[in-house]
């Protein structure tokens, strides 16, 4: 059974011209990114499914953890309504969640739950509704932050975690708006750490955490939290087993480096400008190696060069042909890369997460390169990631 990939958008109110407004579950692009085909370059949608009823118990110590958790956390999760012009009137056209990052009033979201939006209303867990202004908004990693002029008495804004501190198996919380229902929390495990994800760009959305924990369409932009009530990730997709929008128990959180990383900029200047090298590839398999008479094992593989990128100005090479290595036909001719910077490679993972990390627009990096089998040292000077790629 074909299984769908869907952004976490909101639920859509559909004005109707002779009745009231109903619940609509859009869906955007689905599809999981390739591991194998990524480019140096988001998640949506409820009808329960239903299933034997099983009692959980769990401990006293763990029980009270998580009410002083939900306690603390909830008063700075926010419900959004998102409204559109029609005709001249504001009408509601989603629902998603967020939460308060500062004492000024930032909220942290999904773009995907405010693009587009001509009006945002902030509903806090008082039942305060405060105006919100989209203050900045980033595609390529799927957040957004939105103000609001002050915040209610008593909400204080919610610590962040690190994400590369995480464990597979660790418990963590949810806590949103999921169909409308405000302050919802629900518990899960990492299920897996590192997973590609896409965005609303052409580009990937890398170091995804997935989790098993409920998440539903209206919590989009909500936190995924450790039990220590700190913000690990912000929930943004779910993959379902149909084409019923239903969570299968399979959600991804942005974690929260990402972050750190993207949301200053966006409240500082309005957006984030990621480094972008300008090639499509994958991880270099044994295959590969073999076929291009390679004695390295980890490394990655560049397939194709983005024409007038950077690594095209660069003189980088992707793919030239194929061959069948026993009954398996592999690309061959294009670069190996085996360092960044003097930091080894083993996946091409590893190119995009130096990338998104540690470089900037501007910044001169240093391939180290395996070309028709001699290493050489290649220079490239990153240039802003654009929207699109042709």
């Amino acid at each position: 059974m074909k299984t769908n990939l869907k952004k976490l958008f909101p639920l859509f109110l559909i004005p109707l011209l002779a009745a009231a407004c109903t619940f609509s579950l859009p869906f955007g692009q689905t599809g999981a990114t390739d591991p194998a085909e990524l480019t140096d370059a988001p998640l949506l949608p409820v009808t329960a499914q239903q299933s034997e009823s099983q009692t959980v118990f769990i401990g006293d110590d763990a029980q009270a953890n998580l009410i002083d958790v939900y306690a603390r956390v909830n008063p700075a999760v926010v419900h959004l309504t998102v409204y559109a012009n029609f005709r001249g009137q504001l009408v509601s056209q989603g629902l998603g969640s967020g939460f308060v990052i500062d004492s000024d009033g930032h909220i942290v979201t999904n773009a995907h739950v405010v693009q587009g939006a001509d009006a945002v209303d902030v509903i806090f867990s008082d039942d305060t509704i405060l105006p919100g202004t989209v203050v900045g908004m980033d595609l390529h990693s799927d957040l957004a932050v939105v103000k609001v002029d002050s915040l209610p008495q008593g909400v204080e804004p919610l610590a962040l975690g690190d994400s590369d501190s995480l464990a597979v198996g660790q418990t963590v919380v949810a806590i949103g708006n999921p169909y409308g229902l405000d302050g919802t929390l629900t518990r899960g495990i990492i299920s897996a750490l590192g997973r590609t994800i896409s965005s609303l760009t052409s580009f990937s959305i890398p170091q995804a955490i997935q989790t098993d924990a409920a998440i539903n369409p209206g919590n989009s932009g909500g936190p995924l939290l450790d039990l220590n009530g700190n913000v690990i990730g912000v929930n943004a997709q779910i993959e379902t087993g149909s084409t019923s929008a239903s969570n299968s128990g399979v959600g991804f959180a942005i974690p929260v480096n990402i972050v750190k990383l993207v949301v200053p900029d966006l409240i500082e200047k309005g957006e984030h400008e990621w480094a972008w090298l300008g090639v499509t590839g994958g991880t270099l398999n044994t295959y590969q190696a073999q076929a291009m008479n390679l004695d390295v094992t980890q490394a990655a593989y560049l397939s194709e060069i983005v024409r007038g990128g950077p690594a095209a100005k660069a003189g980088l090479r992707g793919s030239t042909g194929t061959q069948s290595v026993d009954g398996r036909t592999v690309e061959i001719g294009g670069d190996v890369i085996t360092a960044v910077d003097g930091e080894p490679v083993s996946s091409f993972d590893d190119i995009l997460l130096y990338i998104a990390f540690k470089a900037e627009p501007g910044q001169t990096i240093k391939l180290t390169v395996i070309r028709d089998g001699a290493q050489q040292e290649v220079d490239v000077t990153l240039e802003p990631r654009p929207q699109t790629v042709n």
